[in-house]
């Protein structure tokens, strides 16, 4: 069986949050989903736990932290296409979060990224790269 990821994420507004993450091509799993939680599936090893902040503070003691006045993580996720790099960050605008607020990554045709965040501030990356140059590695990025 392959190694699964489990994201976990405070949110404000469970019902805009599950709204937000379909309206960018996640699907709700109603078996792991209630008033406190929503599962949501990005791909077969990658899951989204949408957290109410009661919910969330039962995992930590450590406050919760205001995702839109400090960074603790880039989520990054790839796209088999410069397209659906574009696509994507359209879609997470249009579901009511913001466009490109990190750097555009332009890697002359061997990678291409830009970013978005949720509505809790939460900051996605979306990455496609050229299957050579990943092929090559880093440092065939670093010459370029």
């Amino acid at each position: 069986m392959s190694k699964m990821i489990f994201i976990n994420l405070p949110v404000t507004d469970l019902e805009r949050s599950i709204a937000f993450y379909e309206a960018i091509g996640g699907r709700k799993e109603p078996k792991f989903s209630n008033e406190q939680a929503a599962m949501i599936v990005l791909s077969d090893t990658i899951h989204v736990m949408l957290l109410t902040h009661g919910f969330y503070s039962t995992f930590t003691g450590k406050p919760i932290a205001d995702a839109h006045q400090s960074s603790q993580v880039l989520l990054a996720i790839s796209a088999d296409s410069t397209g659906e790099v574009d696509a994507t960050i359209d879609k997470a605008s249009s579901a009511g979060g913001i466009a490109d607020p990190g750097p555009k990554q332009d890697m002359g045709g061997m990678m291409y990224g830009r970013s978005f965040e949720d509505p809790d501030g939460h900051h996605w990356e979306v990455v496609w790269m050229d299957a050579a140059a990943a092929e090559q590695g880093a440092s065939s990025l670093e010459e370029a």
